[in-house]
């Protein structure tokens, strides 16, 4: 037999950034795929939301109502929630982006996306490390952006910040492999987000961004769900290290 399983039942799965995008889409997205969810945000209006839709699959959700850049209390109230139950799969997806050019961007602009979608991001992969390690076994799934792959017009510091995540998760892999831990990242491009919507609401801005997409359209939620569950699933044990492009073909040639 050789169809692999994509099914994640009775396993446990930490994603931040939860309450809205591609964060509640994955998160949602596990929870159909049969796992539990620690679900992260800093809005516990949405924690609510998308912990009614993980227990309608009849799957169980811990909500944690954090910013990511509190880290620490992060680590602390999921101790709280799940004490140490092993975690199989933690996504990190919390981030920010500013988008000033270049010349305009401020000491506080930086401070802010570095620790946000840096700093955090490293220290709770670097949680989940650890207690995958104890289990033997895992899926680290970071959530990077085509911004850390090629050149975008603005944000030159949340391009700086995804592109250290791509490197993060190869040095991550080669650490952690025979640790059985698998460390992979995700790539997006434009999909319908609270990040994208005012772009999105540029009718000329999408009809550039379209002609630069060899498929033509924005991308929806649950084609960027599909490429997580994939790679929290055993059909994709044999990869890590690796970022997958969910882009509808954009880095084939740049923006």
């Amino acid at each position: 037999m050789y169809l692999p399983d994509f099914r994640i039942d009775n396993q446990l799965a930490v994603v931040t950034g939860a309450g809205k995008g591609i964060g509640k889409a994955i998160a949602i997205s596990y929870a159909e795929a049969g796992a539990d969810v620690v679900i992260i945000s800093r809005t516990e209006r949405d924690l609510d939301d998308v912990k009614e839709v993980i227990e309608s699959f009849g799957r169980k959700a811990y909500p944690i109502c954090e910013d990511v850049s509190n880290y620490r209390r992060i680590i602390e109230a999921l101790n709280k929630q799940i004490g140490d139950d092993p975690i199989d799969i933690w996504v990190n997806n919390a981030g920010m982006n500013i988008r000033s050019e270049s010349l305009d961007v401020t000491e506080e602009e930086w401070s802010q996306i570095i620790d946000i979608n840096m700093k955090s991001t490293f220290f709770l992969a670097q949680e989940a490390g650890r207690r995958m390690k104890e289990k033997g076994r895992g899926k680290i799934i970071n959530i990077s952006s085509v911004g850390g792959h090629v050149a975008l017009r603005t944000g030159v510091v949340y391009a700086m910040t995804k592109s250290a995540i791509i490197q993060m998760t190869k040095n991550l892999a080669l650490e952690w492999g025979k640790f059985g831990i698998h460390v992979n990242a995700i790539g997006p491009w434009y999909f319908p987000t609270s990040l994208t919507k005012k772009l999105l609401q540029d009718e000329q801005y999408v009809q550039d961004i379209m002609s630069r997409t060899p498929l033509q359209r924005i991308g929806k939620l649950e084609e960027l769900a599909g490429a997580a569950v994939f790679l929290a699933s055993e059909a994709s044990n044999y990869m890590t290290g690796q970022t997958l492009m969910v882009d509808g073909g954009m880095t084939i040639y740049g923006f």
